[in-house]
């Protein structure tokens, strides 16, 4: 395993801190164009595989059963931050699948809008499963659940039906076989895979492909075309994913994970692009992403887009004096395939 230095924190001039990763940039056929560090680094997924995870829910019609709309597949699809228009659209959803907040086995945690602006909640306020980042996911976990007859109850666990078909999903669109992925729990408590990241960038090339994917053809168009309608939906106000894919409206569909890895499918260009900051610090992830999209010719400058201040964030202290500032200083290899 071989790790590149991506990304550096200065201060007073000097090198602080240096946060090492690895990149992978493939096409849709799964060739591996650009790299830096191991392309094949196993990575947790974490919510860059939720796309995947509603498969065997579209496969089997069930959007078209329940009547979910480009908003609720978004959902499906999101790490969203607990705004107002991210909890009722997952409380419509549970609303038409015949469930309840209960059912969901997600899990509590203070809206991460809340984080995003560095604020405290009112006090006094109460927050109930709705709010996780990932109830739009389980919601469509429940769904699925539902129509075909399953137990609600232990939907979370890995020998569940659902997570069965959620796994075999996620190794074909892969190319692997399930087997070979390794398993850990996710912080919503479903069964989450580590993957090669180059593999990972495959399934975003693929996805950014759409209704053209030679399997799943339409199902991933209806997935793009839902995250990328509404990418408030996937993420919130303020998120990096909703930067990413107001950059380039309806071109560029983004997805983050926890501990530090960003995907993104670019559909214009064919490729799938993943970025992992091996130590799982989201302040170098940004600036390494936005420079590979830079290094491969996509962004010319990120300067007057969405992502200006995602590109070499400033540092300031807390009396607001500049104190330094964090950027990408790798360059990338071209591969041969």
């Amino acid at each position: 395993m071989t790790l590149a230095p991506l990304v550096e924190v200065i201060r007073g001039g000097r090198l602080e801190s240096l946060h090492y990763g690895a990149v992978a940039v493939v096409n849709a056929k799964g060739d591996l164009l650009y790299h830096a560090g191991d392309p094949d680094f196993l990575t947790f997924t974490r919510s860059t595989i939720k796309p995947f995870q509603a498969l065997p829910f579209l496969r089997a019609g069930g959007h078209e059963k329940f009547g979910f709309d480009s908003r609720e597949l978004a959902l499906m699809c999101a790490s969203h931050s607990g705004e107002a228009m991210h909890t009722q659209t997952v409380e419509g959803m549970l609303r038409k699948a015949n469930c309840e907040e209960h059912h969901l086995r997600c899990g509590c945690h203070v809206p991460m809008h809340f984080t995003v602006q560095d604020k405290a909640p009112p006090e006094g306020a109460t927050f109930n499963q709705l709010h996780n980042n990932c109830s739009g996911k389980h919601a469509g976990f429940l769904a699925y659940c539902v129509q075909n007859g399953h137990p609600l109850d232990n939907y979370v666990e890995p020998a569940h039906p659902l997570q069965q078909a959620v796994r075999d999903s996620v190794a074909e669109v892969a190319g692997m076989s399930a087997s070979d992925m390794a398993m850990g729990i996710d912080g919503c408590s479903a069964p989450n895979y580590g993957l090669p990241l180059s593999r990972l960038a495959h399934t975003y090339a693929r996805l950014a492909q759409g209704d053209r994917d030679p399997h799943y053809g339409s199902l991933m168009g209806e997935l793009f075309r839902a995250m990328t309608l509404h990418p408030e939906l996937v993420s919130g106000t303020g998120r990096s994913d909703l930067a990413f894919m107001q950059t380039v409206p309806g071109d560029w569909v983004a997805k983050i994970g926890a501990e530090a890895v960003q995907v993104i499918g670019i559909r214009s260009a064919g490729i799938g692009i993943a970025v992992k900051i091996a130590d799982g610090s989201t302040r170098g992830l940004f600036p390494a992403t936005i420079s590979v999209l830079q290094q491969i010719g996509i962004l010319p400058s990120a300067e007057a887009t969405p992502l200006a201040s995602w590109a070499r964030p400033q540092i300031n202290n807390f009396r607001g004096l500049h104190t330094g500032e964090v950027r990408a200083t790798f360059t990338l290899t071209k591969d041969k395939f």
